[in-house]
């Protein structure tokens, strides 16, 4: 499984079930990767598995993890983490990214749960990304999470998030809609909180939309539009760091592929905006 960032595209698309008949026919040259949640196809037969292998055969595909529950006081699931190797050597996987939280205790919560904020917890996710790490023989990324509550809070959420990257030696998929949804449910300035993040550790981003569940209030749901501050949120990730791959999420409402790829179009040219400054330098 390759892990550099440059080999997989620039601008991808969250690959849902309901884009495969339109994608099967004719892939916009605006999707240059995709990204699949691997749950929602390890154990597909008939028509999706051979419209999915068709799609990975001639496309850059990363997986974007839902059930590894990495922040989990349970035992972590070798054998899935097993399975999950065999599936991306198969579909050529590019990159494996999962969530910074958890979703399982003696059973599975189906929802992705905020990991304590604190020494103990860091060192006990450090370990388990070590040991996933080690199976797949590659380094993951890691995903900045909306969350709601922060119970026993030790440590800033920023101090978490780059304290675990660093000791785990991982990647960072940065999520530019939960920075901003966390600074709204959280009162935190969202400038400050992805200026701090380590530039290094992007491996690419993720941008989506939301649902304002009242002014103080984001619920992060990926069934909208991205919104303007969301955009401008990108524009400064962008600047800050460079630009890296991003890709957009949308989970339910799911317009068709072609009204999609206008925010895909939106993505391609705040990246160039930054490219071409880059090179402006470089030739000065």
């Amino acid at each position: 499984m390759q892990t550099n960032d440059d080999q997989f595209g620039m601008v991808g698309l969250g690959l849902r079930r309901e884009m495969l008949d339109e994608l099967i026919v004719d892939v916009p040259t605006h999707i240059e990767f995709m990204e699949v949640a691997p749950e929602n196809w390890l154990n597909l037969g008939g028509r999706y598995a051979k419209q999915f292998k068709t799609l990975t055969d001639a496309n850059n595909f990363i997986c974007h993890g839902l059930s590894l529950s990495i922040g989990s006081a349970e035992p972590l699931d070798i054998a899935f983490v097993k399975s999950l190797k065999a599936f991306f050597t198969e579909h050529n996987i590019k990159l494996f990214s999962e969530h910074l939280s958890y979703c399982s205790g003696k059973g599975h919560m189906y929802d992705l749960m905020p990991i304590p904020f604190t020494d103990d917890a860091v060192e006990h996710v450090v370990g388990r990304i070590k040991q996933v790490q080690d199976i797949l023989e590659c380094q993951i990324a890691i995903e900045n999470v909306s969350y709601y509550g922060a119970p026993g809070q030790q440590l800033s959420e920023i101090e978490f998030t780059t304290r675990i990257l660093e000791q785990a030696d991982c990647k960072l998929l940065l999520d530019v809609n939960n920075i901003y949804v966390n600074s709204i449910n959280h009162g935190y300035d969202a400038n400050e909180f992805l200026t701090a993040l380590p530039t290094k550790r992007i491996a690419y981003g993720h941008i989506a939309g939301h649902y304002n569940e009242a002014d103080d209030l984001i619920i992060d749901t990926h069934g909208a539009d991205v919104i303007e501050p969301v955009w401008q949120l990108l524009d400064t990730a962008y600047r800050v760091h460079g630009v890296f791959p991003t890709l957009l999420e949308r989970d339910f409402n799911i317009p068709s592929i072609h009204v999609l790829t206008q925010e895909l179009e939106r993505i391609k040219q705040l990246q160039l905006k930054y490219q071409s400054s880059d090179l402006a330098q470089n030739l000065a």
